[in-house]
């Protein structure tokens, strides 16, 4: 089962976060997610868990629990296709988001 964890410590290392499941059971792979230009964790991380039992035990002992400082929240990560997509238009900070105008 593959598990999402969200509101991470920045700081929290990926041994760090495979030996808080590997508690409950053997964990196939662990990333915590870094942005791609400044290499710092965006706050969450995916666990892969072969076993769903174990998965599920990790989910119930886990979730709104304390990780170096900060209550964590784990549960089944999504399908990415299963997600509604993003409404990308306009207003809203960033860059591109237009003003959503349909006609000028």
């Amino acid at each position: 089962m593959n598990l999402f964890v969200a509101k991470l410590n920045f700081d929290t290392q990926e041994d760090e976060l495979r030996s808080a499941f590997e508690q409950f059971g053997e964990v196939s792979s662990c990333s915590v997610i870094t942005d791609k230009f400044t290499g710092r964790s965006k706050g969450f991380a995916f666990v892969e868990m072969p076993n769903d039992d174990e998965a599920q035990s990790a989910i119930n002992a886990l979730n709104e629990t304390d990780l170096d400082g900060r209550t964590i929240v784990v549960k089944k990560a999504e399908p990415r296709e299963s997600r509604p997509p993003r409404d990308n238009r306009g207003g809203g900070g960033g860059y591109g988001g237009g003003g959503g105008r349909d006609k000028y």
